[in-house]
């Protein structure tokens, strides 16, 4: 299978207060230079940046859409707790019809920082994201003459229907955000992909066996999954000065008990996790501090794993461990100086020394 990249408006965007105007150009220079696929984050805020002008994904990606032509186009992802799952899938269905069959959905149970503030309850995340992909997967095959039923805890189906078809069959692809068993479970039983954000090449491969074993176990063949990856990309001349400089936030996007245990690293026992991932919001910057704090426990050995910082040497050695463990679609974050000049240096340099290789 050949490798697949794309790269993300995320954070890293945010951080620089890009507009959608300079977003929509970096798009354009992705789609000429061969990128397989172009993504947006979808937050309300990102309370570390106040310059960050943070948009609707989906509304982004359809303006992308219309002046893009050949790049898959997909959220990274979208927040399910803050959108009932019908109009998550009527957004999909539309966003495909409108770029000809170009869309991903790309999918997560949602986080605190997303929904606390707005009044929107951020309990039992898990069960109900089993229930938005069960609606949405039988919203995506209904239709005037298949009406749909569903009867769950917390979303219910009577006699529904939409009534548009994607143009992608038999429905756009869904892709899952998924970091703990039970949600790397849904990605065996609904998930067209995976997309993993803040991980080592160890706990990649550790948790894509957890998919292959769910798989397994229910008779699903993943010869097309796509295994994709959320990574974060610094180019630069002097590596060793770009790592000293960012090295603590890439621990800090990494530090979660799963990373812990598969790297036999002590958990902080001042630091509750759940607390962090259920209650942190812009009201409670404390909690940021305090993981600041707890990912400092993270040696350097492990961290600089999960990241490409350096020349174009340095990031294909990177991307080849994550190949290795697995991922077959990469999802890039490009950090530092020059964002349009990044893109296009991985588009020359790095996209280019790969569809090489898969082709000898």
């Amino acid at each position: 299978m050949q490798i697949k990249f794309g790269f993300t408006q995320g954070l890293n965007v945010a951080r620089l207060g890009l507009d959608e105007t300079q977003i929509m150009s970096a798009c354009q220079i992705a789609d000429r230079m061969n990128y397989d696929s172009i993504w947006m984050m979808d937050h309300s805020n990102v309370p570390q940046w106040k310059n960050a002008i943070v948009n609707d994904a989906w509304l982004m990606l359809a303006a992308i859409g219309t002046i893009t032509r050949n790049v898959e186009l997909g959220t990274c992802v979208t927040d399910a707790i803050r959108r009932h799952p019908s109009a998550i899938a009527l957004s999909a269905i539309t966003l495909d019809r409108i770029t000809n069959g170009r869309a991903i959905l790309g999918i997560g149970a949602g986080e605190a920082q997303n929904v606390l503030d707005f009044g929107i309850e951020f309990s039992k995340p898990v069960t109900k994201f089993k229930e938005q992909l069960e609606v949405i997967e039988r919203l995506f095959d209904s239709g005037p003459d298949h009406r749909v039923n569903y009867e769950g805890q917390y979303y219910k189906l009577a006699n529904a229907c939409l009534q548009s078809k994607s143009i992608r069959k038999p429905r756009p692809p869904i892709y899952i955000a998924a970091g703990a068993r039970k949600t790397l479970e849904l990605c065996a039983t609904h998930g067209d992909g995976w997309i993993p954000i803040g991980y080592t090449p160890e706990l990649f491969q550790r948790h894509a066996d957890v998919i292959r074993e769910n798989a397994k176990e229910i008779g699903r063949n993943l010869s097309d999954f796509q295994f994709a990856n959320d990574v974060d990309i610094y180019f630069t001349d002097d590596g060793e000065e770009a790592w000293n400089k960012m090295k603590n936030a890439v621990k800090v996007s990494l530090y979660k008990p799963e990373l812990l245990s598969v790297h036999n690293i002590q958990l902080d026992s001042e630091f509750d996790f759940r607390k962090y991932f259920t209650e942190y919001a812009m009201n409670k910057p404390e909690l940021m501090e305090q993981m600041k704090k707890a990912a400092l426990k993270i040696p350097d050995s492990v961290a600089r794993t999960a990241i490409g910082v350096g020349k174009p040497d340095n990031v294909i050695e990177m991307l080849e461990r994550f190949i290795k463990a697995g991922t077959n679609h990469f999802i890039i974050r490009f950090w530092g100086d020059g964002y349009f000049k990044n893109i296009e240096m991985f588009g020359n340099k790095i996209i280019p020394y790969f569809r090489d290789q898969s082709s000898k």
